[in-house]
């Protein structure tokens, strides 16, 4: 493509001692870090310095992005003081790459205070930067705060995109335990209907998130109600229901897992031998070790047998029920 030509054309004009314009670095360091090739990319920033061509914010932001992204965030912050020492003063682009590097690398009151520093400087903050730390503080368990920058994009007039939603969704599925934890999931639902009802697409990491979530509080037939509705929307998940099957398995609750697998198979989808082998585990673990042999030499959840073209089939809870 456009960028491999532009680089050989680079190491062309190295070897042969020409100068390299200004433009043309910018252009070389920034496929190198879109590429997640940091270092390449800080030793083009180093020549296209030494050449006596001044670099800009944009080849700063795209080099602290890349080495966040490969995790090595000292180098980043590093580039970061460096900008600003040599005169540069940050964008709103790379204080949303710092926010954002600080919160995967749950460095959240770092994240909390540069955020606060662009509220203070009138620097504009985008929706990735409030994405960001919804994410960190979810992640975190800090729900109140996560759900109080949610509410604050409204109020500053910045639009919420898919990000901002999942990853509220994401924490508020996996927050709490017991009754708290049920209502964090009404929680969830509610605004899982708020984005779809809004035509914004919902992702498979959050729909992961709250079908566990909803599978843990015993509402898996509301679990699966909304995967049914993912399919209209062009939504195809493949492994849902081995996910929800699973989670159930560890958590224990065989018999439900025994009643999802049969809804599986009555959809006309066959059970992978690696769910059964989780099922059989999870017998084993309860101390069921009997119906564990039964269901490894049995035929449950493998197609039907045909007799005078009649179906029939044992079904999984008959197992663990009889």
């Amino acid at each position: 493509g456009d960028y491999d030509f532009c680089l050989r054309l680079y190491h062309e004009m190295q070897e042969k001692g020409l100068d390299i314009p200004s433009h043309a670095y910018s252009l070389v360091i920034g496929g190198l870090c879109k590429e997640g090739k940091s270092m390449e990319g800080y030793v083009a920033f180093e020549n296209m310095i030494a050449k006596g061509c001044k670099p800009n914010v944009a080849i700063y932001t795209a080099l602290i992005d890349a080495y966040a992204k490969n995790r090595n965030l000292d180098m980043a912050m590093g580039l970061f003081q460096r900008m600003q020492s040599e005169g540069f003063e940050p964008d709103e682009v790379t204080y949303g790459v710092i926010v954002n590097s600080l919160c995967k690398s749950r460095r959240l009151e770092e994240a909390l205070q540069w955020f606060e520093y662009c509220k203070r400087n009138n620097v504009a903050i985008n929706a990735v930067m409030y994405s960001s730390l919804i994410d960190g503080l979810g992640k975190a368990g800090r729900l109140e705060e996560a759900e109080s920058l949610f509410e604050e994009m409204v109020e500053k007039g910045c639009p919420r995109d898919s990000y901002c939603y999942n990853v509220l969704i994401d924490g508020l599925a996996k927050s709490g335990s017991g009754l708290f934890k049920e209502h964090r999931n009404e929680e969830a639902l509610k605004l899982w209907d708020l984005m779809i009802d809004k035509g914004i697409t919902p992702t498979a990491a959050s729909f992961r998130a709250l079908s566990i979530g909803l599978c843990l509080s015993g509402k898996v037939a509301r679990a699966c109600k909304i995967l049914d509705e993912l399919a209209p929307m062009g939504i195809v998940l493949d492994t849902a229901f081995e996910d929800m099957i699973n989670v159930l398995c560890k958590a224990g609750r065989i018999v439900e897992a025994c009643k999802l697998a049969d809804g599986v198979i009555d959809r006309g989808r066959e059970i992978p031998g690696r769910v059964r082998t989780i099922m059989i585990n999870a017998l084993r673990k309860a101390g069921k070790a009997d119906l564990a042999m039964k269901l490894m030499h049995s035929k449950i959840g493998i197609g039907y047998d045909r007799i005078r073209s009649v179906k029939k089939r044992v079904k999984f809870r008959n197992l663990v029920e009889s």
